[in-house]
């Protein structure tokens, strides 16, 4: 059994959660609840049924925190996560909520599961950094990655069935694959993109009425024109270029794909601003290419014409 961790929503991977920690502690699990400093716990307070085993079991208050990302194949190791010198990291944020608890007495242990792999050095790491800074001994403490979850999903497999994993709630989420090949090919192309054309592309629905109809703030409509307006007809005279047909062919299954999934999540997003940053955000998470610093602003320039292009997001109807 192999799950798309990665294409969950976080309320998705809480209730798996939450069902997993009910079978490894007992049904008194109470799912996650949003504190008042922004975090979200799951707790159980009694003498665990499973963990860490039925011989030597915890007992108390345990604390219970899921972490999920979109992205593919992360790692409990990396900088985003955890790092030693620096608190704007997932586990930074985490330390002070933790020993807030712990002094309170409202913390004995604390378990923490991610869909990230969790290498034995980067258990250690985290492990010690969490028991050092929070007063708590090693032995309160445990990390749970992806191959831990599959273990525990071949052992009780029911939970995949009461967590009623709907593709309705998942997400808005799109592969970067195709994106990444338009990308690539623009990037070694020899037209400069940083050079400012006198004649801007022809449009369909006006800019000023697609961004009333999409719900585009002014603000942020107007830094995208005013920072990409000027690669667009590069990137339309590439894509029309003959010899480049199958990196059309790219663009346009991307397109596509961008486009229908737009449609079915749009409703849970307050505007198409937050469409966008998602979006990038879920690309640079997902894909390598992506997210290389020489790449990063020539995809949001082509996310951009597509908007621009009327290949993404809502336009007027045509007159009959």
């Amino acid at each position: 059994m192999k799950f798309a961790y990665e294409d969950l929503s976080e309320d998705q991977f809480e209730t798996l959660i939450v069902l997993l920690c009910q079978r490894l502690l007992g049904l008194s699990v109470k799912g996650f609840a949003k504190g008042p400093d922004g975090g979200r716990d799951a707790k159980f307070i009694g003498t665990a049924e499973l963990h860490p085993s039925k011989a030597a079991p915890w007992s108390g208050t345990i604390i219970i925190q899921a972490k999920h990302t979109n992205g593919y194949n992360r790692h409990f190791g990396e900088a985003d996560f955890h790092s030693p010198n620096s608190n704007d990291t997932v586990i930074g944020k985490e330390v002070p909520r933790i020993a807030k608890l712990r002094e309170g007495g409202q913390l004995d242990h604390y378990m923490l599961f991610a869909n990230r792999r969790l290498a034995g050095n980067a258990d250690q790491n985290i492990t010690s950094h969490i028991a050092k800074e929070c007063g708590l001994p090693e032995g309160s403490i445990y990390l749970c990655g992806v191959e831990q979850l599959e273990l525990y999903l071949r052992q009780f497999p029911e939970i995949a069935a009461l967590a009623d994993l709907d593709p309705v709630d998942s997400p808005l989420i799109v592969s970067p694959d195709e994106l990444a090949i338009v990308v690539q090919a623009i990037a070694s192309h020899e037209a400069d993109l940083s050079s400012v054309l006198d004649t801007p592309p022809g449009e369909r629905t006006t800019y000023e009425q697609k961004n009333v109809l999409n719900n585009m703030t002014p603000e942020y409509a107007k830094e995208l024109r005013k920072r990409y307006l000027k690669d667009t007809a590069q990137i339309r005279a590439f894509l029309a270029a003959p010899e480049n047909l199958e990196i059309l062919k790219s663009y346009e299954a991307t397109t596509e794909e961008f486009q229908m999934k737009i449609i079915s999540k749009r409703r849970g997003f307050q505007n198409f601003d937050a469409v966008m940053e998602y979006l990038l955000d879920l690309l640079f998470q997902r894909d390598p290419i992506l997210r290389q610093r020489q790449h990063k602003r020539l995809t949001r320039a082509i996310l951009f014409y597509m908007y621009w292009n009327c290949d993404i997001g809502e336009v007027a109807d045509a007159e009959a």
